[in-house]
């Protein structure tokens, strides 16, 4: 019997999730276990989850949250893997900003900065979106966004959009995760 190859080399991602059709606590729920499942990748911290009104769209309001993962997938293929939790979840895009069963965003991959038609990274709006920043601060606040600066810092300037943390969804981390700033 060969010896199994040696894992790859983790990199920090920050995943967004968000959904407002269906059961949309449930939805995040079995999304946060189809993260901690993918291949080459640990579900280091997750989020409360934060309820928030559609932002340039109509439709119910959202429940969101962020998770923090390590892993060794490269961040296209990191991507490649969202879209197809979200495809099992019965995501459609008949429009932008269409209400969503499921939307898993690629907020950061460490201190990549890409710029491609596929991904953008950071995330080209989490800095303006206190449904992002929220949970993001919840678990890493000093953590630096790529141009932009310190989570913590960037609360500030979305303090007029209203985000209500759900009572009961305390967020959780792995034994021994630390979230540091970069």
């Amino acid at each position: 019997m060969s010896p199994p190859p040696p894992d790859r080399a983790r990199c920090p991602a920050w995943i967004g999730l968000g959904a407002n059709l269906g059961d949309t606590r449930a939805t995040l729920d079995a999304a946060f276990a189809a993260l901690a499942a993918l291949p080459h990748t640990r579900l280091k911290a997750r989020s409360s989850l934060y309820r928030t009104a559609p932002i340039d769209a109509g439709g119910p309001d959202y429940l969101n949250a962020v998770a923090w993962l390590e892993t060794g997938l490269d961040a296209h293929e990191l991507l490649a893997h969202l879209h197809a939790i979200e495809g099992r979840h019965g995501r459609e895009r008949p429009h932008v900003n269409a209400p969503r069963t499921l939307d898993l965003d690629l907020l950061l991959y460490g201190d990549a900065q890409i710029d491609t038609p596929e991904l953008t990274l950071p995330h080209p709006r989490l800095h303006r979106r206190a449904f992002v920043l929220a949970p993001l601060a919840e678990l890493a606040p000093a953590l630096s966004i790529p141009g932009r600066g310190r989570v913590a810092d960037l609360l500030s300037g979305v303090a007029t959009q209203p985000v209500e943390r759900i009572a009961g969804s305390t967020g959780r981390r792995s034994p021994g995760s630390a979230a540091r700033g970069t």
